[in-house]
């Protein structure tokens, strides 16, 4: 059903590459400094994730900032992104929707809605002869990528994110995902550890684990 979805012509949505490590507590300010290489806007929203018993799977949904309804469909990985060393993760190719005046919500979450904090740094990369430079602000429509380093407070607990996000055209994004990891991993990341597979993931699937946690 999801696929069919996903393919009918009239359904329309922005596709994407995405990779994400999440890791609990709070980044090193090391971190922070070494992301802080390129250029980046910070931000704080709070998104609200709804989880449902069975878990819908591959189909997210969120409200993102409490302005926006957003609904991705998984569409399978692709590969592995690899940076000989520093980091290896799972390729996640989704399509999203995003629809404005989500339904209100007050100061208290309705049933199977999970908020998440979170502090937000953003750079943004386009793909020139190969290579990913730095995006100028207002340019829409280029092929590109944003490398995100957040820090989250969800479930009553803290946990980082360091992420990739490629949109545009189709045959472009995966040069252009694997073109901005290779420049924000040209410097080794303080701590020396390789991001692995294992902590890669959506920020629905940390959700959902940790509901599954908290009920168990």
């Amino acid at each position: 059903m999801t696929a069919a979805f996903a393919d009918s012509p009239a359904a329309g949505g922005v596709r994407s590459l995405e990779v994400r490590w999440i890791l609990p507590g709070q980044p090193e300010s090391a971190v922070a400094g070494w992301f802080g290489r390129s250029p980046a806007q910070t931000e704080y929203r709070q998104d609200s994730y709804l989880l449902l018993d069975p878990a819908l799977g591959g189909l997210p949904v969120k409200v993102r900032a409490g302005r926006a309804l957003e609904v991705k469909v998984y569409r399978g990985s692709p590969g592995i992104l690899e940076v000989t060393g520093r980091a290896r993760g799972h390729i996640q190719s989704w399509q999203k929707w995003s629809f404005p005046r989500p339904l209100r919500q007050g100061s208290d979450d309705p049933a199977g809605w999970r908020p998440a904090g979170k502090t937000r740094r953003v750079a943004r990369f386009c793909l020139a002869d190969g290579r990913a430079v730095p995006a100028v602000p207002g340019l829409a429509g280029e092929p590109g990528c944003a490398a995100e380093l957040t820090e989250i407070r969800m479930a009553g607990q803290a946990w980082w994110s360091l992420g990739f996000e490629a949109a545009g055209p189709a045959g472009l994004l995966g040069s252009a995902l694997r073109a901005t990891a290779a420049l924000v991993f040209a410097h080794d990341m303080p701590g020396g550890a390789e991001r692995a597979t294992g902590h890669s993931g959506s920020y629905a699937e940390r959700l959902a684990a940790g509901a599954d946690a908290a009920h168990a």
